[in-house]
């Protein structure tokens, strides 16, 4: 199938589709045109990488994590484990400093409110 039909049967852009291929992420054939040709295989592979994406990973990440898929073993298993747990720690760091810098919004809200308040009272 042509790239078109994969992104509309995996609900992405043709767009997104190339940009899986140029980062590695998605092989394609070519015909005797030069036309890029897809399997089903390739369909489910681009569903696979947006609940990638969805998760929170980058490009980079996922191309570290697909060893775990193309060739199945206990070792490329625990390396993605351990490659996913650290993204898991990233994020949750992540969300303390957004946690941190709300925190501190909320503190000067309440301030320049007080400050308003005895100001306008």
């Amino acid at each position: 199938m042509r790239i078109g039909e994969v992104a509309s049967r995996a609900g992405v852009s043709v767009r997104s589709v190339r940009y899986y291929e140029d980062q590695g992420l998605l092989a394609s054939t070519r015909s005797a045109g030069g036309q890029r040709q897809y399997t089903e295989h390739e369909v489910e592979r681009v569903r696979f990488l947006q609940r990638l994406y969805a998760a929170g990973l980058s490009s980079r990440t996922i191309a570290e994590l697909l060893p775990c898929v193309d060739a199945p073993s206990e070792a490329h298993s625990d390396a993605a484990l351990e490659r996913m747990a650290q993204e898991r720690d990233r994020l949750s760091e992540h969300i303390a400093d957004l946690i941190r810098t709300r925190d501190a919004l909320s503190a000067l809200m309440t301030a320049a409110r007080e400050y308003r308040d005895t100001q306008f009272a």
